[in-house]
C-alpha cells in the first residue's frame, strides 16, 4: 500500500527538458512532449534526479540511498542497486500562459490534461467542457440582440467563449492564478496553443578571444515559458520523507540552460509524505 502525495511545479523561468545541442536534426533542441496532447511534459526520472542531487548536496545527505535506491555498483552480481521508497511519475501541464494581443495573458487547458490534475488530486469538481471561463473573465466583449458576447483574440484567431463555471477549484496549491485568467479549450486546441506560445531563442557560441561567431556553433532551442504550471504524482513506500527540511515548497532547478537563466521553478508538496 503507497501513501499517495504530488508535486505542483511552477515555472519562475523559461523550462528546457528535451533535447540538447546538436542532436535534433537543424539543431532545433526540442522539449519533451506528450504523445497524445503535445503539451511539454518533465519526465519522472527528471525530477527525481533533481531531488537525489539536491539531497545529495544537503544535511539529510545520508538518506539517498535510502529514499531514492543506491546506484548500480561495478563488480557485484546483482548490480548493487535496491528499491526507492519515492517513486515520481512524469508531471504534465495544468495551466499554460498565451499572450492575447490587447488583452491581458491567460492560462489555458483542455479536459484531457485538467482530467490527470483531478485524478492526482481527488477533485471531485465536474470537469469543465471545452470553451468554459470563469464568469469573471476579463475578455473583449461583443453585444448582439440577444446576448452578450465574450471573445479572445490569439495570435492566429479568435475564440468565444461559450460556457462560464466557477475555476477557484482548478487553481493549484501554491500557485499565483486568478480564476479571472483561466480558459479551458478543446483538446484538439491545446497544441497549436502551446506551440505557439512557447518560449523560442536561438544561441551561438562565440570565439574566445574575440565577439565573432564560432563555426557550426549555431542552435535553436525551445521551452516552456514562465508561469506554466506542471503537477506530478508521488507514491512512498513509507512516510518520513521530508526533502525540504520542514518547508513545504521550495525553490529548484529543472533541465538545461541554468547557467544562461533557463529552469528556475517553484515545487509545492501536497499530500502524505511527511
Amino acid at each position: 500500500m503507497y501513501h499517495k502525495a504530488y508535486g505542483i511545479i511552477e515555472t519562475l523561468a523559461p523550462l528546457h527538458v528535451g533535447a540538447s545541442a546538436g542532436e535534433e536534426t537543424g539543431n532545433l533542441n526540442l522539449i519533451f512532449r506528450d504523445q497524445f496532447t503535445q503539451t511539454g511534459i518533465i519526465p519522472g526520472s527528471s525530477i527525481r534526479g533533481r531531488f537525489r542531487a539536491d539531497m545529495r548536496s544537503g544535511e539529510n545527505k545520508g538518506d539517498v540511498n535510502k529514499w531514492y535506491g543506491h546506484e548500480a555498483v561495478a563488480g557485484q552480481t546483482d548490480g548493487g542497486t535496491t528499491e526507492a521508497l519515492v517513486k515520481f511519475e512524469y508531471a504534465s501541464l495544468v495551466w499554460f500562459p498565451v499572450f492575447c494581443p490587447g488583452q491581458p495573458v491567460v492560462w489555458v487547458s483542455c479536459p484531457r490534461l485538467l482530467q490527470r490534475y483531478q485524478m492526482i488530486t481527488g477533485l471531485k469538481e465536474k470537469i469543465p467542457q471545452p470553451y468554459t471561463a470563469d464568469n469573471s473573465l476579463q475578455a473583449k466583449q461583443f453585444n448582439d440582440q440577444r446576448t452578450t458576447r465574450k471573445i479572445l483574440f490569439f495570435n492566429l484567431g479568435f475564440m468565444e467563449i461559450e460556457h462560464t463555471q466557477d475555476m477557484q477549484p482548478w487553481i493549484p496549491v501554491g500557485t499565483h492564478l486568478q480564476k479571472n485568467s483561466l480558459v479551458v479549450v478543446g483538446d484538439n486546441d491545446i497544441a497549436m496553443l502551446h506551440d505557439m506560445g512557447l518560449y523560442r531563442q536561438s544561441r551561438v557560441k562565440l570565439q574566445d578571444d574575440m565577439k565573432k561567431v564560432a563555426g557550426g556553433a549555431f542552435f535553436n532551442v525551445e521551452a516552456i515559458p514562465e508561469g506554466s504550471i506542471f503537477i506530478f504524482p508521488i507514491g512512498l513506500k513509507q512516510t518520513g520523507w521530508d526533502p525540504f527540511a520542514g518547508a513545504s515548497e521550495q525553490e529548484m532547478y529543472f533541465g538545461g540552460l541554468e547557467s544562461v537563466g533557463f529552469g528556475r521553478c517553484r515545487v509545492t508538496l501536497v499530500g502524505e509524505y511527511k
